[in-house]
C-alpha cells in the first residue's frame, strides 16, 4: 500500500511538473498563434512521454506483449520503412499515457482534441471505448469528462491502424503513402460547463461569413454553444473584432438564453467600414475576432480567430481577382512529409516549407492531396498564400468510401472555414467514371452540394489526369483542374500550347486551373544535349531535363491568363512506395527540391527568377560540371535588368532571350580543357548580382 501511494505520489508530481513546463513552452511558442490567445479555456498540450509498440496480437485493449517504447508526439512507425519501398508496415499499433486527472477540472468539460491520426483511431479512457475516428488527415475531438476518475490514475489508449481500407480514403497507398501513427499534435481542452463547441466536426465553434467591398465590410459570427448546467442559463455572448494592433475596431453584444438541451445557435452582425483587406502577398493584413461567453460578469468561455476581409473571384478568360484586381495564381503543389521523418513534422519544419515556397515568388498553393496540419492553415493566412485545400479522394475508387469522403469534407471545411488564405475546396483527384451516372460523378455531385451548403463563399474543383474537358468525372464542381504532363508521360514538352490554346477556343467561358504539371530530376545525373521528352520508366532522371521542361512550359503558361492557376508538382521531392525510377527506388523526384531539402534544383531558380520580387541572378547547370562539348550554350536565370557573361576571366557576346524575359540565352560558349570559370553580372535596383561556377571539359 505504501509502495502503490509512492508511486501514485511520483506520478503525480512528474504530471504536475510536467505540466507546468508545458504550459511555460505553450506561452512562449504558441504566445502569436491566434488560435491559443485564451485566458479562460485551458489548452494543453499533450505531446510528451507517450508509450508505443506495435501490435504482436489482434486485441482492443494492449494490455501484455511486446516491448513499449517511450515516444513523444508527432509521431510515426513508417518514418523509414516508407520511404524504402512496398514492404512497410500497415496494421495496428498503440499508444498509451497516463493522466492525472485536476480536481478543478470536476465541475468543468474536459475533451480530448487530435490533429491528425493515421489511419483510424479508437481512443480509450481506462480501458473503455470512447469513439472512434476514420481518417489520417483530419482533427477529431472527444468529451471524456465523463470518463475521468479523479481518485486514480487514468490510462489514455489510442489504438492506431493504417492498413488499407475500401472504406475510407484514400484506399491505397500507391500514390503516396499514408503514414501510421499520432503524426500531429495532441491537446487536453478544459472548458467551463458552457462553452463554445469543440466537438462540431473538432472546429473553432465559431464561423466567420463576410461581404466585402473596397469601402465596407458586412460580417456575421455563427457561434454554436452548449450548456451542461441542468437548468436554463442566462449569458451574454460578446464578439470583439481587434486590429492587427491590439486595437478594438467593432464590438457587439447581445443576452442570450442558452438550453441545456442539444446546440444553441447564435448569429451577430457587425459592419467594419472602410476596411484593410487582405491582399495576398502585398499585404497580408489579419484582423483577430474573439467570441466569449460572459455569465454574472465574467468570461468564461472564449475563442479567438483570424480576420482577413477580402473578395475574390474568377472571370473566365481573364483569371482570378483578388478584392476587384487580377491576382495572378501560380505556385506549387505541396505534400507533408521530409525524408526519415514521414508525416510526423514539427512546426518548425512546416515553416521551412513555407519559407522555401515564399522564397520562390509563388502566389498560390495547392495542398495535395488530403487536408494538412492547422498551423499550415494559419501561416498561409499570415503570408499571404492563396490557397486550395481538398480532401484524399484521390487515385483509385472502391465504391465504398462515400460516406468517408462527405466526412472528411465536412471536417475540412469546418476546421479551416476561417481562414481567409483558402479560395477553394478540392473534391476529388484522378479518379473516374465510364458513365455520367457512375459512382465517382455522383459522388462528386454530392460532395459539392455538402461543400456549397457548408460554404457557398468558396470556390469548388474536381482534378481530371485526362486533357479533355467533357468526361464523364468531370464538371460536377465549380473549377475543373486538369493535370497534364507533356513531354513526361505523353507528347512533348511544347505540347502544352497546342492543349491550352485548344481549350481556349473551345471553352472560352469555363474556369479552370492546370492542376499539376512536371517532371522527374535526380540531381546525381546531368546531361548535356536535352530533348523534348522523357522516359518516366527508365532510370535516369537528368536534372537539366527537368530544367528544360519547366523553361519551355513557363514559358507557354505564362502567356495564357485563361488558366485560372497553374502548380508545378511538386515543390518536394517525396516518396512513392510503388515507385522504382530514376536510380533511387520509392521515390517521387518530380520536386524542385530535393526530399531532405538540402539542394533547389536549377528548376527552383528559373521559378524564382520568374516569380519572385527579390534579387536573382542564377548560372544554370551548376551540377552539370562534368562537360564533353567543347561549343556549348550557357543560360542564365535572372530578374535583373541585363545581364554579363565572363568565361574564363573574358566577357562573351550578348544574350537572347530565351523562354521568358528572365531567361539569358548565351550560345557558342567556348570552352578549354580543363577548368572553366564562369561568372554572371547584372543589376537589381542599382545593386550588382553575381554568381559564379565551374565546368571541366574533359579530353
Amino acid at each position: 500500500m505504501i509502495v502503490k501511494l509512492m508511486r501514485t505520489a511520483k506520478i503525480t508530481l512528474f504530471f504536475l511538473i510536467s505540466l507546468c513546463f508545458s504550459l511555460k513552452g505553450w506561452t512562449f511558442q504558441k504566445a502569436m498563434d491566434i488560435n491559443n490567445i485564451n485566458s479562460v479555456r485551458q489548452v494543453i498540450p499533450f505531446n510528451q512521454d507517450w508509450q508505443f509498440k506495435k501490435a504482436t496480437y489482434k486485441t482492443n485493449i494492449a494490455i501484455a506483449g511486446g516491448e513499449w517504447q517511450t515516444v513523444a508526439i508527432p509521431h510515426t512507425w513508417n518514418n523509414k520503412d516508407i520511404q524504402k519501398g512496398k514492404n512497410f508496415y500497415t496494421g495496428d499499433a498503440f499508444y498509451r499515457r497516463e493522466l492525472v486527472a485536476q480536481k478543478e477540472w470536476k465541475d468543468k468539460r474536459v475533451f480530448i482534441r487530435f490533429e491528425g491520426v493515421g489511419t483510424v483511431a479508437d481512443l480509450y479512457i481506462n480501458n473503455k471505448l470512447i469513439g472512434t475516428h476514420k481518417g489520417a488527415y483530419s482533427a477529431f475531438c472527444f468529451d471524456i469528462s465523463n470518463s475521468l476518475r479523479y481518485d486514480t490514475i487514468n490510462t489514455i489508449m489510442v489504438k492506431v491502424n493504417n492498413e488499407e481500407r475500401p472504406d475510407i480514403i484514400p484506399i491505397n497507398n500507391k500514390l503516396f503513402g499514408v503514414y501510421g501513427g499520432i503524426y500531429r499534435p495532441i491537446s487536453i481542452i478544459v472548458t467551463s460547463k458552457i462553452n463554445i463547441t469543440t466537438t462540431d466536426y473538432a472546429s473553432p465553434g465559431i464561423y466567420i461569413k463576410q461581404d466585402v467591398n473596397n469601402k465596407k465590410a458586412n460580417i456575421t459570427v455563427t457561434a454554436k454553444i452548449e450548456n451542461k448546467e441542468r437548468q436554463v442559463q442566462q449569458i451574454t455572448v460578446k464578439t470583439t473584432i481587434s486590429n492587427k494592433n491590439g486595437t478594438i475596431v467593432k464590438q457587439v453584444q447581445q443576452l442570450q438564453n442558452v438550453q441545456p438541451q442539444g446546440i444553441n445557435i447564435v448569429d451577430q452582425q457587425m459592419q467594419v467600414n472602410n476596411p484593410h483587406l487582405w491582399d495576398g502577398r502585398k499585404d497580408p493584413y489579419l484582423y483577430s475576432l474573439t467570441t466569449a461567453i460572459i455569465k454574472d460578469g465574467k468570461t468564461i468561455d472564449e475563442v479567438t480567430q483570424p480576420l482577413g476581409l477580402r473578395y475574390f473571384s474568377v472571370v473566365p478568360g481573364k483569371g482570378f481577382y483578388l478584392n476587384g484586381q487580377p491576382y495572378r495564381l501560380y505556385g506549387v503543389c505541396r505534400h507533408q512529409e521530409w525524408q526519415d521523418y514521414g508525416s510526423a513534422l514539427t512546426n518548425a519544419q512546416h515553416q521551412s516549407d513555407l519559407d522555401m515556397i515564399y522564397e520562390i515568388g509563388a502566389t498560390s498553393i495547392r495542398f495535395a492531396h488530403y487536408q494538412q496540419a492547422e498551423y499550415i492553415y494559419a501561416k498561409c493566412d499570415s503570408m499571404g498564400f492563396v490557397i486550395w485545400a481538398e480532401i484524399p479522394f484521390v487515385n483509385a475508387v472502391s465504391t465504398e468510401e462515400g460516406d468517408n469522403a462527405k466526412q472528411q469534407l465536412t471536417e475540412l471545411i469546418r476546421q479551416n472555414y476561417n481562414h481567409p488564405s483558402i479560395y477553394n475546396w478540392g473534391l476529388h483527384n484522378e479518379v473516374y467514371s465510364s458513365s455520367a451516372d457512375g459512382f465517382v460523378p455522383v459522388l462528386t455531385r454530392e460532395l459539392n452540394d455538402i461543400a456549397k451548403t457548408e460554404d457557398p463563399a468558396r470556390f469548388t474543383a474536381s482534378v481530371s489526369g485526362y486533357g479533355e474537358i467533357n468526361r464523364p468525372s468531370n464538371l460536377a464542381a465549380d473549377i475543373q483542374g486538369i493535370n497534364r504532363y507533356y513531354g513526361w508521360y505523353e507528347g512533348k514538352i511544347p505540347d502544352l500550347e497546342g492543349w491550352v490554346t485548344g481549350l481556349e477556343k473551345e471553352y472560352p467561358n469555363y474556369k479552370v486551373v492546370l492542376s499539376e504539371y512536371g517532371t522527374e530530376a535526380n540531381v546525381n545525373q546531368q546531361q548535356e544535349k536535352v530533348d523534348d521528352s522523357g522516359d518516366p520508366s527508365g532510370q535516369f532522371w537528368p536534372e537539366t531535363f527537368q530544367t528544360h521542361f519547366h523553361e519551355v512550359q513557363w514559358g507557354i503558361i505564362e502567356k495564357h491568363p485563361y488558366l485560372v492557376a497553374s502548380y508545378v508538382w511538386n515543390m518536394f521531392d517525396f516518396s512513392v512506395p510503388s515507385a522504382n525510377g530514376g536510380g533511387i527506388p520509392a521515390r517521387n523526384m518530380k520536386g524542385l527540391v530535393t526530399y531532405d531539402r538540402k539542394i533547389k534544383k536549377d528548376a527552383f531558380y528559373w521559378y524564382k527568377a520568374n516569380w519572385s520580387q527579390e534579387p536573382v541572378l542564377y548560372i544554370s547547370g551548376r551540377r552539370n560540371t562534368d562537360r564533353i562539348e567543347a561549343i556549348t550554350t550557357v543560360k542564365v536565370f535572372a530578374n535583373t535588368s541585363s545581364v554579363t557573361l565572363y568565361v574564363n576571366g573574358k566577357k562573351v557576346n550578348q544574350a537572347e532571350t530565351g523562354a521568358t524575359k528572365h531567361d539569358f540565352v548565351f550560345k557558342n560558349i567556348h570552352l578549354v580543357k580543363g577548368i572553366n570559370r564562369l561568372r554572371a553580372e547584372g543589376y537589381f535596383n542599382e545593386k550588382l548580382q553575381s554568381d559564379a561556377i565551374e565546368w571541366t571539359l574533359k579530353k
